[in-house]
């Protein structure tokens, strides 16, 4: 499998261009038809303004990509919200906002020669899942909204699925490089482990699994909870991780951001599998290297966020935002260790 450099994978190496804040209300008024309020959102890598239409208060998010990004990529999760709307209209997922024209999206140029790919999407209310009251129901739930979003892109696919991501855990060996970067010996040689496991006993398994394109970035920023119910899951954010890969990545992705960093980190993610179980069964092998994916995500998290902060220390407090408690979960991971954590596993979803 082609691994990733780094360094020539410029939607991470280059921070997004500002764009001038008149341009992008023209853009939305001559487009969409929308004039209002406009509030510019974080985000990892594109630029992103929620709008207020001003007849009717009705919100949408705008959406520019970066401009290394290929507009066959963002089709790809164009796409995947389009299948999604057909395939299961009750998932809490944006929906795409067409243009005046009748376009899902479209290219446009902000006068810097840098095309980029403009969508509209409709605006989910709701509060962060950061923000809410943790409690096992809600754990349970998200894991089975998860699953459920897996079953619905089971019969979807896109040529850019196949493309090198750098957030791919079937890469997970490619942030090797970016090893060198952490000065602490410790935590070096911790994240170092991690990968050799990965590649000793997760890597050879994966072509075996089953596969397809997942979210790949289901982690608890991207979710909104109901602000009036808690346990409810509102919405579902952020396709722009999509790849096509052994759907057990799903789960390990959602998994690394459940771990406590207690004496026993998998109060928590072993429920949230055997949640995650109940509505999409796991094989047995996808539970085999279940524990091993999740650790690999772990130092895919403070690797590639460690390194993309020391180039853009502007956004650094963004993109570190869940290295200090990855570097917790690994440590307490280590603890554990795989073969406790999947016994574990096997015993919760009935596979022993």
């Amino acid at each position: 499998m082609t691994s990733v450099d780094f360094d020539d994978a410029p939607v991470l190496s280059e921070g997004s261009p500002e764009l001038d804040a008149a341009w992008v209300r023209q853009l939305a008024s001559e487009r969409y038809g929308i004039a209002g309020e406009m509030k510019t959102l974080t985000g990892e890598r594109d630029r992103n303004y929620r709008l207020e239409r001003e007849s009717d208060g009705a919100r949408f998010m705008l959406k520019i990509s970066h401009p290394a990004e290929t507009a066959l990529v963002a089709d790809f999760q164009t796409q995947a919200l389009l299948h999604l709307a057909a395939t299961d209209p009750g998932l809490p997922v944006q929906r795409i906002v067409p243009t005046q024209q009748g376009e899902p999206s479209f290219l446009c140029d902000p006068g810097d020669g840098l095309p980029r790919v403009v969508r509209l999407f409709t605006y989910l209310p709701g509060l962060p899942l950061p923000e809410a009251p943790r409690t096992p129901l809600q754990q349970q739930n998200l894991a089975r909204m998860l699953a459920r979003l897996d079953l619905a892109l089971a019969g979807f696919d896109h040529p850019a699925g196949d493309l090198p991501l750098p957030w791919d855990i079937q890469r997970a060996d490619s942030v090797r490089s970016l090893l060198v970067h952490i000065a602490d010996a410790e935590r070096r040689a911790l994240a170092s482990g991690a990968l050799d496991r990965f590649e000793r006993e997760a890597a050879p398994l994966l072509r075996m699994l089953p596969a397809q394109p997942i979210h790949n970035d289901f982690n608890i920023y991207n979710v909104l909870v109901d602000p009036h119910d808690t346990d409810r899951i509102a919405a579902i954010l952020d396709f722009g991780d999509m790849v096509r890969a052994p759907c057990i990545d799903d789960l390990a992705v959602a998994a690394a951001y459940q771990i406590g960093t207690g004496e026993d980190p998998l109060v928590d993610i072993v429920p949230f599998a055997a949640a995650y179980h109940a509505v999409r069964p796991l094989a047995p092998a996808e539970v085999e290297v279940l524990f091993t994916m999740i650790t690999a995500r772990l130092v895919m998290v403070v690797a590639i966020s460690g390194w993309r902060a020391a180039r853009y220390p502007e956004n650094a407090p963004y993109l570190l935002r869940n290295n200090a408690l990855s570097w917790a979960r690994l440590q307490a991971c280590e603890r554990i260790g795989a073969r406790a954590a999947t016994e574990a596993f096997r015993n919760a979803c009935g596979l022993n």
